[in-house]
């Protein structure tokens, strides 16, 4: 029997067909539910391929990161490498990722990202975890959506996408991210990371942060530091150190308790940290100190040079060419001097008047005024005496004016004229009058009941009752043996007023211009013992203008005097002879070697100093006769350095051949020589007389009020007609200083007022300050000049019976000789000069 017959005779009997077995139900729904998940994989995996293919194609192009450039701050530094300013649109400051502390990586890595290193740039889990709560959050009625984005993914938003929550942004995002795990290193996208996040507190990248709020560089935040700043990346404005300080430092002490747990600090480090309060923002660390009106020059020349663009946004590092020692003493000479002359001339009345009330305060916080000095606040007037004014203060303090430190304060008038003489407080100032004060000496004690408080004021500080000087004025301090600008202050408040009168200020030197005649006069024949006759000069302007007649300031005439007295005694008459004989063109000439000839026109007013320069041409100019009359340019700016180093612009262009050679370790250092490429303006000789002759205008002449220094200077007063500006340019052997004063409408500075007596004290009271502890240098004298005695107001040889006796220099060869007398007259034709003279013009002193 075969096994087909088997089979068939155990087929059941009495049926014709045994039933077919069926597969349990069970298994249908397994295949069917195997088949719709193979199904929905592929559909799956052909929607995210659609979607990546869609959404991939207009994606921006992510190998522009390898070309990142951010913007980064401009940093403004004095000589000495002090921060003086900064210039950004986002304040940042690039650091190569070499160049940041672990630690404070680890605390990014922490807060943020702690598979960073591990991961292909998409953290599935924590997606997993973000789509579940974004649906929680719809259902819910919230539309925000959450996301698990590390690193990668927060440098593919932050640089090409847009910050909104969307679903298209985030594939975008996740596309975008792969892209650039592929074509940058793990350092890489770290390091576009930490320089680009905002970091709250005006800060963009981690450099800015660690200096804005600690006041500190990478290298030096402590653990808890590093922790708080890896805190800000997610909601900068809700983790403010004083305003959220509790939210603060919970998530700092979150971030922190990560790091512990991650092992990248030990126990010890985090119970310290953890135990550390949040400290506020640094405020003010980052400007040691204020020169703004430098500042704003530097930064329009570095706008000039490069652009807009690279100011704000380039990195660029500036070594400027300020002092700030001396910029100190600048801006408070000058101030000082203001205030001085603006007290001299009266009481113009109080900031504002506002009235006293029980919200008096608030009132007197809302009055936006610059006061422009330290240590004046505004007040309000809350009481008038016989002896004096309480005064309330914006932080709720008061305070008392006695009448004496208002008896100043008399009335201005036209003409900077004064009134009255100061008899009671009542004359000075009314209840409610807004006013600037500063403190002064002692208390004052009275009765006096607040209506407000209900209180008793039993005694009070004394304060002074100040005023903002009406009048402008400016100071340089300069190197005259290189240009470069070590002091410069262009008014008394940059924020009430931006204009610089050191730099933009174009006015008539007056009697400051002279030395430049002399100058031409002694390379022509001259000597300081020549005589120039001192007596009316009156020239017919033609075409009707009448005659010129310009005088002295004193109105006298002196007869024959040396050309050393003339410019000693700043005589007008004198100088235009002397022009006169010279010519114009060679006035002309001399004024455009040192610098002075751009507004200038060709006529005998200019000798006066008719023409228009600033101060700081002019005071570069007094640089040129203190050097040995060598050409210098003023400079603000030693050197700028782009974002990587390299340096693009000097000052100093000279080359130098042994700078950059190699020194053997026993080898002996040798300074490297640097050749003079100064061009001569004039003759060494030339210059030494001119700055032996201004000596005398400080021992003898308009300038005497500098003896107080005590030290060897020299320089020359400027005054112009009605006493409209008045300067003084001087200089020690190693320093020149510039000062000018006058109204921004030019108008007279009043009766009596001059260069002596404006621009003087402030040059006195600079250099006392300026020249304190040092050792008192002569000036140079060259190879050449012959020192002779001679009297001082004959020029003659000194004899037994002169009265007084100075040394002179000259030339050798053109020493003054016993019986030889010549003067000049002014009788050389008046048609050989060269223009007209201008009605008006021209300088007193």
């Amino acid at each position: 029997m075969t096994p087909k017959d088997d089979i068939k005779s155990a087929e059941p009997k009495g049926s014709e067909e045994a039933p077919k077995r069926r597969a349990p139900r069970w298994r249908k729904f397994v295949y069917w539910g195997a088949g719709l998940s193979l199904f929905g994989m592929v559909a799956g995996a052909g929607v995210v391929l659609g979607a990546f293919i869609h959404y991939g194609r207009d994606l921006p192009d992510y190998k522009t990161l390898a070309e990142y450039e951010p913007a980064v701050t401009t940093r403004i530094h004095a000589g000495d490498g002090s921060l003086l300013t900064e210039f950004a649109r986002q304040q940042r400051l690039f650091v190569p990722v070499e160049a940041v502390p672990d630690r404070v990586v680890e605390a990014f890595l922490a807060a943020e990202d702690k598979n960073f290193f591990e991961h292909g740039g998409l953290d599935y889990m924590g997606m997993v975890r973000a789509a579940i709560n974004s649906a929680l959050n719809i259902v819910q009625g919230r539309s925000n959506l959450q996301g698990a984005s590390t690193i990668t993914q927060q440098v593919a938003r932050n640089f090409l996408l847009t910050l909104d929550q969307r679903l298209d942004r985030k594939i975008k995002e996740m596309i975008l991210t792969l892209r650039i795990e592929r074509a940058f290193t793990k350092d890489q996208i770290l390091e576009l990371y930490l320089n680009e996040i905002y970091l709250g507190n005006r800060s963009y990248g981690i450099g800015a942060a660690a200096l804005n709020y600690f006041g500190k560089s990478l290298p030096e935040l402590t653990v808890a530091e590093a922790a708080y700043l890896a805190v800000l990346p997610k909601a900068p404005n809700n983790y403010h150190p004083v305003h959220d300080h509790d939210r603060a430092l919970g998530r700092r002490n979150w971030v922190l308790s990560r790091m512990h747990d991650l092992e990248f600090i030990s126990d010890a480090e985090y119970e310290e940290a953890v135990a550390t309060d949040l400290e506020p923002p640094v405020q003010g660390a980052r400007a040691e100190f204020r020169a703004d009106y430098f500042a704003e020059d530097v930064r329009r020349q570095v706008a000039a040079l490069y652009g807009e663009k690279a100011l704000y946004e380039g990195g660029l590092s500036v070594r400027t060419t300020l002092e700030p020692r001396l910029q100190e003493i600048a801006e408070r000479r000058l101030r000082d001097g203001l205030v001085a002359y603006d007290r001299r001339h009266g009481w113009r009345g109080p900031v504002t008047h506002i009235g006293v009330a029980a919200d008096w305060r608030e009132k007197l916080l809302k009055v936006r005024q610059s006061v422009g000095k330290p240590g004046w606040r505004l007040a309000l007037v809350q009481e008038v005496r016989e002896d004096g004014a309480i005064i309330g203060l914006a932080d709720g303090t008061f305070g008392f004016i006695p009448l004496d430190a208002m008896r100043w304060a008399r009335e201005w008038r036209e003409g900077e004229r004064l009134g009255p003489k100061v008899e009671s407080t009542g004359q000075v100032l009314k209840i409610g009058d807004v006013i600037v004060v500063s403190k002064g000496e002692g208390e004052a004690s009275f009765a006096a009941y607040n209506t407000f408080s209900g209180d008793t004021l039993t005694k009070a500080r004394n304060y002074n009752l100040d005023q903002i000087p009406a009048i402008g004025g400016a100071l340089v301090a300069l190197d005259p043996h290189t240009g470069r600008v070590l002091a410069l202050v262009g008014g008394f408040d940059f924020n009430v007023s931006q204009f610089n009168r050191a730099t933009q200020a174009e006015r008539q030197p007056g009697s400051a211009f002279k030395p430049f005649v002399y100058a031409a006069a002694l390379e022509h024949g001259f000597t300081p013992s020549s005589l120039i006759l001192d007596a009316p000069f009156v020239m017919d302007q033609g075409d009707g203008q009448g005659t010129w007649k310009p005088r002295n300031s004193s109105n006298k005439f002196y007869g024959p005097s040396t050309l050393r007295l003339g410019l000693e005694k700043s005589r007008n008459l004198m100088t235009v002879r002397l022009a006169q004989n010279l010519g114009m063109p060679m006035v002309m000439d001399y004024a455009q070697r040192f610098g002075l000839a751009d507004n200038m026109t060709p006529t005998l007013a200019a000798s006066l100093g008719a023409g228009e320069v600033t101060l700081l041409k002019l005071s570069a100019a007094y640089g040129m006769l203190v050097n040995g009359g060598k050409k210098i340019e003023p400079t603000l700016i030693d050197r700028i350095q782009d974002r990587y180093g390299k340096t693009i612009f000097r000052h100093d262009t000279r080359a130098c051949a042994g700078c950059e050679a190699s020194v053997e370790p026993a080898a002996p250092l040798v300074e490297p020589e640097l050749p003079d490429t100064r061009a001569q303006v004039v003759d060494p000789i030339t210059a030494y007389q001119l700055v032996h002759m201004l000596e005398g205008v400080v021992e003898r002449g308009t300038g005497v009020r500098i003896r107080a220094v005590g030290k060897p200077l020299a320089g020359k007063t400027g005054t112009t007609n009605d006493s409209t500006d008045t300067w003084f340019v001087g200089f020690a052997p190693d320093l020149v200083v510039g000062v000018f004063v006058g109204f921004d409408q030019p108008r007279s500075l009043g009766a009596g007022e001059e260069g002596s007596s404006v621009a003087v004290p402030v040059f006195r009271d600079f250099m006392i300050d300026a020249l304190k502890g040092q050792p008192s240098i002569p000036f140079r004298m060259p190879t050449g000049v012959r020192l002779v005695k001679v009297d001082a107001s004959t020029g003659q040889l000194a004899g037994a019976g002169n009265a007084q006796v100075i040394l002179e220099a000259f030339r050798p060869g053109t020493e003054p000789k016993f019986g030889e007398v010549t003067v000049l007259d002014g009788s050389l034709p008046i048609g050989q000069t060269q223009g007209t003279i201008r009605k008006g013009t021209g300088g007193i002193y």
